[in-house]
């Protein structure tokens, strides 16, 4: 068996790409998206009929270039997904503009209408996972979604343990924690090399995952943007791993046995067992203020997803001005 073929006994694969012609081969659950995974792919000609339909959406739907430009990426983020959703059996994730990262309701809104045009293309909400950064106004977006309007969220852009307890708190479906982009700040902070055991990416993630089943709490605990896989090898067995396309060739290619490392019997059964806690919105603003690493890794992401979009818009809006 290959070390993909492994990890998938213990563990949902998600593969973590806008490119769903090189989803197929290794046949994911699940795949996840984001506004530079959606940039990237859309470069590239074979998709161009994607962005020909949501442009002529756009021109249709009418009003403001602004507005119009709108529509039109709105459209282009659900035209992927559609087509992703012919590949994988299970449920894509389309990101909400991070530029309402710090809007509950303008988040709200903008969920409604992604979930919307996925219904008007004959998608059911139960097959999307609406995702939101992990700020404190998305997780209570996220919490009304799920309580209110039945849509299913992934909280992304998550780096810190607060983040994580307030979105079980607020029962949001999935969480994404990012193992890469931890150790990179970790790396670039302290100059040391990590081997992927202590990664510290990897030790959030396996935190997380114990405190979650000694607690009870549903949330799926994804584990997201990977730099090797060492650190997949190390998080085997967590609830879901989203993976990128170059990432899942080489543990296609892999034959080395896997173990696996987290299970909801070795968390109940651990000797560090982690009391509940649970943050309001000022207690949840300390926490992650007094964590360099995520505050710095939240925004930054933010603006990273957000420039992609203006990116995006501008494409769009050039072709809607022809």
């Amino acid at each position: 068996m290959s070390a993909l073929d492994q990890i998938k006994n213990y563990t949902t694969v998600v593969s973590d790409t806008g490119d769903f012609e090189s989803i197929a081969q290794f046949k994911p659950t699940d795949a996840t998206t984001n506004p530079s995974l959606i940039l990237a792919a859309s470069q590239k000609a074979n998709y161009s009929h994607l962005i020909d339909d949501a442009i002529a959406y756009g021109k249709k739907d009418g009003g403001s270039i602004e507005s119009q430009v709108g529509s039109t990426l709105d459209k282009l983020l659900v035209n992927f997904g559609v087509e992703i959703l012919k590949i994988v059996p299970g449920r894509v994730s389309t990101e909400v503009d991070a530029r309402l990262s710090f809007d509950k309701e303008a988040t709200i809104a903008k969920a409604k209408k992604i979930i919307g045009l996925y219904k008007d293309a004959g998608i059911s909400k139960d097959r999307v996972l609406i995702k939101i950064a992990s700020t404190w106004e998305g997780i209570q977006a996220a919490k009304e979604l799920e309580s209110k309007e039945g849509i299913h969220c992934n909280l992304t852009l998550l780096f810190s343990f607060a983040q994580a307890v307030a979105c079980a708190e607020a029962k949001v479906t999935l969480i994404s924690p990012f193992v890469g982009r931890i150790l990179d700040w970790y790396k670039a902070s302290t100059k040391k090399e990590y081997s992927s055991a202590e990664d510290p990416g990897v030790v959030s993630v396996s935190k997380i995952y114990n405190y979650y089943k000694q607690h009870g709490y549903d949330t799926i605990v994804m584990g997201a943007s990977f730099r090797s896989v060492g650190e997949i090898e190390e998080l085997a067995g967590c609830d879901f791993l989203t993976i990128s396309p170059a990432l899942l060739e080489e543990l296609h290619k892999s034959d080395k046995k896997i173990e696996r490392k987290l299970s909801p019997e070795q968390a109940k059964s651990s000797s560090q067992q982690y009391p509940k806690v649970s943050y309001n919105e000022p207690s949840f603003r300390w926490e992650l203020n007094e964590d360099a690493m995520a505050t710095e890794k939240l925004s930054e992401g933010i603006r990273k997803f957000a420039a992609d979009a203006v990116k995006l818009e501008k494409i769009l809006e050039e072709k809607l001005s022809h």
